[in-house]
């Protein structure tokens, strides 16, 4: 059966024009029907008086749809947003941050990169820099499943974006836009890439991201400039689309090439040979990552060391943050209750839970430092996501259910528990595929995971809600250690290699 696709809606500066913008939302979704997003690029804020966007602000006025915006591009409106890593900025109008990724319910992938380019440093709080850039690139794109992703938004034009294309009228795209975001184009292999600022409406040619007969065919990309909104001239500000994710689409059906497409206009060649240079890898600074809804496995945000199998010269693995101080989970630290610890495997282990609600209460931790999920490298999140899988057969043999939950908020190391780029966020992932997000803005409860399975409507507990009052001797503990190891072992693939 066919996928249902998502309809969304993209849009160009609105300079401050909300009641214009969302307006014209409001006649386009009652004339066509519902539309599932608006993402916004370029220069959401203008010059002009805050006074309609405090009416948003406040909640006199609702956007009708979520509403998904870049960064500022300029000092003036630099103001609007207080959270590098993204916020709700009025009700159904967030800002997704400096960059990272975003990813629906569905699977939909939405690589997004705030603000201009800047070539110095320190890098203005609406620019963004090589570093960011690589980030990116090097986040996605390391990994032997990567094809490309759904959806760029940036708000520049890249550089070259016109060659071999349909002209782009009076933008000169050989000295207009950010060769930066060409790079970014040409590692991610957009379907679809959004930008703004240049006040005109112009839609590329599709091109192609593969080379004819020296290279399987890849799925085409689509480059869109979006005008500003309410423009007198009226070029279109506002792009309605459908699309289907590209991990569930089969692979024919995704690499089919449009009648019209074109070469791709950042390969290598003369003068633009300098988009495929490399650019220098980023020793900081994860991006981030929203997610609307999840319910899918694509749930995480993740950077990674990176490698081209091409090179000669491999890149050596990125060396883990360090702890501030005394860590009591990362396995070299003296802190460590070594006589917990069950499985290790390359990059994570298993340890027992100190006071845990059951006795096969587990966590999954990353043998080097890092705070949350968001930090991993793509090596670490693999074998993350093989002890995950692997602890679900291992309790489903026992006739036994499992929940995985995270809290980023006041902890040092990342503890995905299994009783079963950062923001603070609680996640959990339920045995049926069902995953939930909270994204943590005040205070929050550091033991709500476990209070809520000790609960009476799911382990009837309540007296284990709190770890410390659940605390036995250290030789029930290694009593219990024993029994796991010995019972784990049949399932325990470190022992394939």
């Amino acid at each position: 059966m066919a996928e249902k696709p998502l309809r969304l809606l993209a849009c160009g500066d609105v300079e401050g024009k909300f009641d214009i913008l969302f307006n014209r939302v409001r006649a386009i979704q009652k004339k066509s029907g519902n539309f599932d997003l608006l993402l916004c690029v370029g220069n959401f804020f203008g010059s002009t008086p805050d006074a309609e966007w405090e009416e948003y602000k406040t909640g006199i006025k609702k956007a009708p749809i979520q509403t998904y915006v870049l960064g500022a591009n300029n000092q003036e409106t630099v103001k609007y947003f207080q959270d590098a890593d993204g916020c709700e900025l009025a009700e159904n109008i967030t800002y997704l941050g400096r960059k990272g990724v975003f990813t629906g319910s569905s699977g939909l992938q939405i690589v997004y990169l705030s603000g201009t380019e800047s070539l110095t440093e320190p890098v203005p709080a609406y620019s963004f820099s090589p570093k960011d850039v690589s980030s990116l690139r090097m986040m996605m794109c390391t990994t032997s499943q990567f094809k490309g992703v759904d959806i760029l938004l940036t708000s520049p034009w890249p550089k070259y974006v016109g060659n071999f294309g349909n002209s782009s009228g009076e933008v000169d795209t050989k000295k207009c836009g950010s060769s930066l975001v060409s790079s970014l184009a040409t590692g991610l292999k957009p379907r679809y890439h959004f930008a703004a600022l240049e006040k005109t409406y112009y839609e590329r040619l599709p091109y192609r991201n593969h080379i004819v007969l020296q290279e399987n065919a890849q799925h085409a990309t689509r480059f869109i400039a979006l005008a500003n909104v309410g423009n007198p001239e009226k070029k279109k500000y506002l792009y309605a689309f459908s699309i289907v994710p590209m991990k569930l689409m089969g692979a024919a059906e995704l690499v089919k090439q449009p009648p019209d497409v074109t070469e791709n206009p950042y390969r290598k060649s003369g003068q633009e040979a300098s988009i495929g240079k490399q650019i220098p890898v980023p020793v900081e600074e994860s991006a981030c990552q929203f997610f609307f809804d999840l319910n899918e496995k694509q749930g995480r945000k993740r950077s990674s060391t990176g490698r081209d199998s091409k090179s000669p010269h491999p890149k050596q693995p990125r060396k883990p943050p360090q702890p501030p101080g005394p860590c009591w989970f990362c396995l070299a630290s003296p802190e460590v209750e070594k006589h917990l610890v069950v499985n290790i495997g390359t990059h994570c282990y298993l340890a027992l839970a100190k006071g845990g609600l059951c006795d096969d209460h587990v966590l999954i931790l990353p043998i080097g430092h890092y705070q949350s999920v968001v930090e991993l490298s793509a090596e670490v999140v693999e074998e993350v996501e093989k002890y995950k899988a692997t602890l679900r057969r291992f309790f489903k043999s026992r006739g036994k259910r499992c929940v995985v939950f995270e809290r980023n908020y006041k902890s040092h190391h990342l503890q995905l528990q299994i009783a079963q780029p950062g923001a603070a966020y609680f996640y959990v992932e339920l045995d049926t595929g069902e995953k939930l997000f909270h994204r943590i803005k005040k205070n929050f409860p550091l033991q709500f995971g476990r209070e809520v399975l000790a609960s009476e409507a799911i382990l009837n507990i309540p007296d284990k809600s709190d770890w410390r009052q659940c605390q036995i001797s250290k030789e029930d503990e290694e009593t219990l250690a024993r029994r796991f190891r010995k019972d784990f072992e049949p399932f325990d693939f470190t022992l394939d290699d």
